[in-house]
């Protein structure tokens, strides 16, 4: 780590444990895109929140803050537009919300979005480094298999990389898991909780429906219940016609996830979300699964508990090609 960054990390660190009384600054990067602009909106909105900084490649980044600015709750609004306004952006954050980068299409997969989105998040990264370092990292940017590894290598390259505050958010699997399996079983959806492991694309996505409590499954159910929690993105895509992919329901995701993390960034005990880190639970480098937040990020890993043949099945399946969708984002920042 050379002394330029070293000045930035200590700077940062300092920034940040005293922010923690004062509740925090969250970046949102990409905050003009069809998921930014809500979930900006849901992060002004709540209190925890004392800074909001919303950067975008876009001219009307500025415009959307201008635009946050006029709701009467505490958080400061800054807007940026353009690469160049990145790291100003960034300076200080103690949260970095990314869902930056270009959103699916219509027969378009997840891996699909790889080649245009990789470089982008590298990017991301170079500029938490140089501009946030300390901060927590919640990562949106699809395909989320791929991106949070690309950040893990690029920010090792910077020489500031804690696995501890890189996650990705998966939190969308559960939101939809919680409303289809409450729809199927005539339970309150307020109070479902269900665990979804292993990464967020298609069939890495595996709903552990087993681990329900009072539920009662038919073999149809099952069926039709976990195919539809992995390819939920898909129904929405469909239903767009081609105007666009899942963002409101990401956004809302996207700030359940930031928010509850900024709760345990102030202490609040007992904490534990699904989100995509560094793991080593399974064979794959990076997995979702049960994780306790804390002041320090991603506190403890947790394991998933007994699963039923059925859910193996889809696990053994699923870890060859989790692992390879990793290597891909290690790959493409080690052969750059």
């Amino acid at each position: 780590m050379n002394a330029a960054i070293k000045r930035t990390v200590a700077s940062q660190a300092r920034a940040f444990h005293s922010s923690r009384a004062n509740n925090f600054k969250v970046c949102v990067v990409g905050a003009a895109g069809g998921i930014g602009q809500p979930l900006s909106l849901l992060l002004k909105n709540n209190p925890i929140v004392t800074e909001l900084s919303c950067f975008d490649v876009a001219p009307v980044t500025p415009g959307v803050a201008a635009d946050l600015s006029h709701i009467n709750s505490p958080a400061k609004v800054t807007g940026y537009a353009g690469p160049e306004n990145m790291n100003a952006a960034l300076e200080g954050a103690d949260v970095v919300v990314v869902p930056a980068g270009v959103p699916r299409k219509p027969g378009m997969t997840r891996d699909d979005l790889f080649n245009i989105n990789a470089g982008i998040v590298a990017g991301i990264g170079k500029g938490v480094a140089a501009s946030c370092p300390k901060a927590m990292l919640c990562i949106i940017s699809n395909p989320v298999n791929s991106t949070v590894p690309i950040l893990a290598e690029t920010l090792k390259k910077e020489g500031c990389y804690d696995a501890k505050r890189l996650f990705g958010v998966t939190t969308l699997d559960i939101t939809r898991a919680n409303t289809f399996v409450a729809e199927n079983q005539g339970m309150d959806v307020s109070k479902m909780n269900v665990k979804v492991i292993g990464g967020h694309a298609g069939t890495t996505i595996l709903p552990l429906l087993s681990q329900v409590e009072g539920a009662k499954f038919s073999q149809d159910d099952l069926d039709k219940l976990t195919h539809r929690i992995m390819f939920g993105g898909d129904e929405v895509v469909q239903a767009k016609a081609g105007g666009g992919s899942a963002t409101l329901s990401m956004a809302y995701a996207g700030a359940e996830f930031a928010i509850k993390l900024m709760r345990a960034m102030k202490g609040e005990k007992n904490i534990v979300e699904c989100t995509y880190v560094e793991s080593n639970i399974t064979d794959s480098p990076f997995f979702s699964s049960p994780v306790t937040l804390g002041p320090n990020g991603a506190e403890e890993i947790h394991g998933f508990g007994e699963i039923t043949a059925y859910e193996q099945k889809l696990f053994d399946d699923m870890i060859p090609d989790l692992k390879a969708q990793v290597q891909k984002g290690v790959d493409f920042v080690n052969k750059a």
